[in-house]
């Protein structure tokens, strides 16, 4: 082989290394296009799905974020496969960072996942007044973290949505009606049965209150100073503080006007000498 063929020869050898390498390069670019176009339609037909849910906006987002993070993390061990990079020490350092970063921030992983059980769940929205670990508010935002209250003296609390998932919840607004329970105290020289004409008279004063289910006036009692009568009426949620003060109210004047007595405890003293 004279010295132009060896040249030749040479320089066939490295336009077929430079064609390979462009393959090689082009085909990783490829990849990465085609990985990234295809991570935008998936999320757009995941979002688009989710929203056709009952699922709360935060949810669907928190998913939609989740599952693009998961595909770019397929897409990157892709690439690394087809450039010849070993992927398990990758895979390892990633699943090492993943588990320092959730027991970093393992509380606030509980508030998210207590977050998405609340908003999927939906024990409470926007507007009710809820009660909780002794705190009663008037929900105002729920967030994948925290849930923000506005107490009825106008203070802002937040509660973080790990508690909520794990603590007993009273909804005072889910149910459209609700029950009033009054006690009243009349003495026992006064008439049982007047004092109930008297609680029935006041009740039919109050159009907030409900003729179905019907009142419930019953004796409770019979304490040391007085006999305890029960009032159980029912109204519209919203209704629920007005008709409470118009019953107390209300009830201790017309006792008043009929002579019935609202005893109150006594204590006799005896001084022995």
């Amino acid at each position: 082989m004279n010295l132009n063929e060896e040249e030749m020869e040479g320089r066939r050898v490295m336009s077929e290394k430079t064609i390979d390498l462009l393959i090689f390069w082009g085909s990783a670019v490829a990849i990465l296009i085609l990985g990234l176009i295809a991570i935008k339609i998936l999320t757009k037909m995941c979002l688009r799905t989710l929203k056709k849910t009952s699922l709360d906006s935060a949810v669907y987002t928190f998913i939609t974020n989740a599952v693009k993070v998961m595909l770019y993390i397929i897409l990157i061990v892709a690439i690394l496969g087809h450039l010849g990079i070993s992927t398990s020490t990758f895979i390892a350092i990633l699943g090492a960072m993943g588990a320092a970063i959730a027991l970093a921030l393992r509380d606030s992983l509980a508030n998210v996942a207590g977050g998405i059980i609340v908003l999927v769940t939906k024990p409470f929205k926007q507007g009710d007044v809820i009660e909780l670990n002794g705190v009663t508010g008037i929900v105002e935002t729920i967030d994948l973290l925290v849930t923000s209250l506005k107490t009825f003296d106008n203070k802002a609390i937040r509660v973080p949505n790990g508690t909520i998932s794990t603590s007993v919840l009273v909804n005072n607004s889910q149910n459209k009606e609700r029950r009033v329970d009054c006690s009243f105290c009349i003495s026992y020289n006064d008439s049982i049965s007047q004092a109930k004409e008297i609680l029935y008279a006041v009740i039919e004063q109050n159009k907030m209150i409900l003729k179905n289910p019907e009142p419930i006036i019953g004796v409770a009692g019979q304490k040391d100073s007085c006999i305890a009568i029960d009032v159980k009426v029912w109204c519209k949620t919203d209704d629920v503080t007005d008709v409470k003060y118009f019953l107390e109210e209300n009830v201790k004047i017309a006792f008043d006007e009929a002579g019935i007595s609202i005893p109150y405890p006594h204590l006799d003293v005896h001084v022995k000498k």
